[in-house]
């Protein structure tokens, strides 16, 4: 069973704290598998692998658009978050979950991955969106063509060019596991506000650009829908029961406290049996 909750908006540096706190009780086997599903504040986080220069604008500018920078720990380049993207964090123990066959115990973590680009898949055609994996490349991607796109609009969710004859990037995956279990995880543009990523080069990738569910279909999505469709797609994908619970309390019966340790620390931690993805 996966337990399910929905925290709304929150900023980054919060998140990541949570995450710890969680990763560590599910090691501890104090919790069972946890999916938070959430919006961040304006951010640029620098994955493990990211380059500094992916960050094209200027402190100034990025000022001026009120957008944090923050490096953490998970597999991946550079990518932004913000108001409109739905990003799930799930906090799965791999050592307790069987491979699609079933034949196994432990979920590889190539699986796993693969498994997160098909629930953002199965969410997409949720939506009437068609969307596809790219060999080479992590995340999931529109067919190069769609009818929708010659109706677009020039609303602050579609204020980026989108060329007609090209695969784009509607969701990005970057993931961290340690001794089995998962953090960070997926982030869905739904409505995003697209001229964020101006600000980078996102995934470090130039000639591919950046779409939305609200850019795809002309008009803007629900966000409760898409998250009740991601809740639903990780129980199928996963083969396991989603319980919603109301609040963080819940998961536990007591207070889950979460440890005030800064952003730049979280590099140090869970130094053994590391996987990163992106």
């Amino acid at each position: 069973m996966i337990s399910v909750l929905q925290l709304g908006m929150i900023d980054y540096a919060t998140g990541l704290r949570l995450q710890q706190r969680l990763v560590a009780l599910r090691k501890e086997k104090r919790t069972g598998d946890v999916l938070l599903l959430l919006e961040h504040d304006s951010v640029i986080t620098l994955g493990r692998n990211a380059k500094p220069a992916n960050v094209i604008a200027s402190a100034v500018e990025l000022a001026e658009r009120h957008v944090e920078v923050f490096e953490c720990d998970r597999g991946g380049d550079v990518t932004f978050h913000g108001e409109g993207q739905l990003v799930a964090y799930p906090i799965f123990d791999l050592r307790e979950m069987r491979a699609a066959d079933g034949t196994r115990k432990t979920l590889g973590a190539v699986e796993y991955v693969r498994g997160l680009e098909e629930v953002l898949i199965r969410t997409c055609a949720d939506f009437g969106i068609a969307t596809q994996r790219i060999k080479g490349l992590t995340g999931v991607w529109t067919a190069p063509t769609s009818p929708l796109r010659a109706e677009q609009d020039n609303s602050p969710a579609n204020s980026i060019d989108l060329p007609l004859d090209q695969e784009a990037k509607v969701a990005a995956i970057g993931v961290h596991i340690s001794r089995g279990v998962t953090s960070h995880g997926l982030a869905l543009n739904v409505n995003t506000d697209l001229s964020y990523f101006n600000l980078i080069i996102p995934c470090g990738i130039t000639s591919k650009p950046v779409t939305s569910m609200a850019r795809e279909l002309g008009r803007e999505v629900s966000m409760q829908a898409v998250a009740n469709s991601v809740s639903h797609n990780f129980g199928v994908v996963f083969d396991l029961q989603m319980l919603w619970l109301e609040d963080l309390e819940s998961l536990l019966g007591a207070p889950v406290g979460i440890p005030l340790k800064v952003p730049a620390e979280l590099r140090q931690i869970h130094k053994e049996e590391d996987t990163f993805w992106a």
